[in-house]
């Protein structure tokens, strides 16, 4: 059984991404593919612009290597390896401030993030559940800034 979660509204922005952080993490061994957008509607903070230039990067060798059509805006729906630990640590750092990030299993959506992070839902087992409020836990934040949408 999957649970859909919501992100409640009202948490700093540092705690925000910690949750994106840690259900992309829960959620890693299940996922099949991703991509994100390289927009924000804020300036991108200063730990993770070395992730966006990266990000950017890897949008060109995708053209370069023919996966991307050269006519493609080269911020938009950039295709992410979750499988390849640099891509993954890619998504985990801009997730939680783009305009728009999704995750699938199969076909399957199970991770969605819009809004420069504000919006976030995603769908997670009854283990996988248990597992990301115990890693929240841990890092001092209450189950409740998540509800079941």
């Amino acid at each position: 059984m999957t649970t859909e979660l919501v992100l409640v509204d009202g948490l700093s922005p540092e705690d925000v991404a910690l949750v994106h952080r840690e259900a992309l993490v829960v959620l890693r061994s299940d996922l099949d593919q991703a991509w994100l957008e390289a927009r924000s509607d804020h300036p991108w903070p200063p730990e993770v612009l070395d992730s966006y230039e990266s990000l950017l990067a890897l949008a060109r060798e995708a053209v370069a290597a023919g996966t991307r059509s050269p006519e493609s805006d080269p911020g938009t729906a950039i295709g992410i390896d979750p499988h390849d630990d640099a891509q993954f640590d890619l998504f985990s750092d801009l997730a939680p401030y783009t305009t728009g990030a999704e995750a699938w299993r199969d076909d399957e959506l199970v991770f969605s993030t819009s809004d420069t992070g504000s919006t976030l839902r995603f769908f997670l087992t009854d283990r996988q559940e248990a597992e990301l409020h115990s890693r929240l836990d841990a890092l001092g934040i209450p189950p409740t800034v998540l509800e079941p949408a």
